[in-house]
């Protein structure tokens, strides 16, 4: 859809955006391009955009119009942030994990430290029969946090994930399914209410274990968009989250026509032996698991996928300093230099 011009004159009709609405502290109620006219808290109605409108009215419509396009221009570039990569990278096999409890496990682990760190306290766990909820659960905190070791902050970790069991005990019975039957809204204020538990571990537990429709947003989203003028360095969490929830829904959450493969990219697929024959990093891809493969909707599998570009992006090429943009495949997407 092509953006709707910016007002320079008195007014600009495009049927396709009218119906602005405008905030009343702002001293207006609606103001809509189509019928060339705004309406006023008083419902006074002046059409034909009359000359006799004042400059600060003028002034307010220029300004709702010129967020309308900034906020469409965003989209749009997500969007094709989405496209470009996917094409580009393909099927990224996030989570990486065998089970639902073990991807919890990792979100609470992967906290300040690196992935090999993870997944060398998992491999402790799973080697010792414990990546259970049971196993957890039975295990002593101190000879939890000894397993645990490599992910560092063992001790403060160890007791975190034995909390998380206790809270999933107390109220949910124990069972991750009927934990995550819950509305979306009401899961993330519980996990978000646990100690050590921030929106962006909550935010993961729900979209790979869960399945729910939340976008994650960790410090290389942050650092791609504020290097791309997508956002400022003022957004908050909540702020990026619903921009890119809000931009990947309305593109109704299916892959495009020239992407490789949507959906959960089974061992065996076409877009893995693509994968296979590229020379070119290929983001932050795991090797498929369980849990990578399991069965979600199409608007899950994006968030999953586009989170996982992301960080391949941020590690590959969006380095926090010394960063390689002529290399990056978004490159062509940077603003110029002012």
């Amino acid at each position: 859809m092509p953006f709707p011009p910016v007002i320079d004159g008195l007014c600009a009709k495009n049927s396709a955006y009218g119906g602005y609405s405008y905030a009343s502290d702002h001293g207006l109620s609606v103001l809509n391009l189509d019928h060339h006219c705004v309406q006023q808290e008083e419902a006074s109605r002046v059409s034909d955009c009359s000359p006799g409108l004042s400059s600060q009215l003028i002034a307010k419509m220029k300004m709702v119009t010129a967020e309308r396009i900034m906020s469409e221009t965003k989209h749009d570039a997500i969007r094709a942030y989405y496209e470009t990569l996917f094409s580009a990278w393909g099927c990224q096999h996030w989570w990486p994990a065998q089970s639902r409890f073990e991807m919890i496990v990792g979100a609470y682990l992967t906290q300040n430290t690196s992935w090999t760190n993870v997944e060398k306290a998992l491999a402790m766990l799973r080697r010792a029969r414990l990546l259970t909820i049971d196993g957890i659960r039975r295990t002593p905190q101190p000879k939890l946090a000894r397993l645990i070791r490599s992910s560092g902050y063992f001790r403060q970790k160890a007791g975190r994930l034995k909390n998380f069991v206790r809270f999933l005990d107390h109220r949910h019975g124990g069972s991750l399914v009927r934990m995550f039957s819950r509305p979306t809204a009401e899961v993330r204020a519980e996990l978000l209410a646990l100690n050590g538990v921030g929106p962006e571990t909550a935010d993961s537990i729900l979209l790979y274990a869960g399945n729910h429709p939340v976008f994650v947003v960790d410090a290389y989203t942050r650092r791609i968009f504020e290097r791309h003028q997508i956002i400022s360095n003022a957004a908050t969490y909540e702020e990026i989250r619903e921009l890119c929830e809000k931009t990947l829904a309305a593109a109704g959450g299916e892959p495009s026509a020239t992407q490789i493969e949507p959906g959960p990219c089974k061992p065996g697929s076409a877009a893995l032996e693509v994968l296979k024959t590229r020379v070119q990093p290929v983001g932050s891809c795991h090797r498929p698991s369980r849990m990578s493969t399991a069965r979600r909707s199409a608007l899950v599998q994006v968030f999953n996928e586009m989170h996982g570009l992301i960080v391949g992006i941020g590690k590959t090429y969006c380095l926090k300093s010394q960063p390689k943009c002529e290399q990056c495949p978004l490159e062509k997407f940077l603003p110029l230099a002012k």
